[in-house]
């Protein structure tokens, strides 16, 4: 990893820890949610501080480039947590259907 993209990483990870800081702060953010982005900000940064660590899975990995690695290693972990979020909200628009069925329910019951 060349020292350009290290202190890259590392700039761009402290700030969005920072910004998940301050969102939570203003409780404007689930604490379940900052916990990810937290602990992804750290990874990023622990690669940026100890490229060994990239260098090491890579090779593992039979991936070339250590560069390569990071940016697969992100977005495998950014499509997990997208599936996650997907499954959430899935959930979340079933009990909203129930919820919206049972008041109109309710509604026409309390009509009659």
């Amino acid at each position: 990893m060349t020292t350009i993209f290290r202190i890259m990483l590392i700039i761009v990870s402290v700030c969005v820890m920072f910004y998940v800081l301050t969102k939570i702060r203003n409780s404007k953010l689930q604490i379940e949610d900052s916990i990810f982005w937290i602990f992804f900000s750290c990874l990023l940064v622990l690669i940026s501080i100890i490229p060994g660590i990239a260098d090491f899975f890579a090779g593992l990995l039979g991936i070339q480039s250590t560069v390569n690695f990071v940016f697969l290693l992100v977005i495998f972990i950014l499509l997990f947590r997208s599936f996650f979020i997907t499954l959430r909200i899935s959930k979340l628009e079933q009990k909203l259907k129930d919820l919206t069925q049972e008041l109109a329910i309710r509604e026409k019951d309390s009509e009659k």
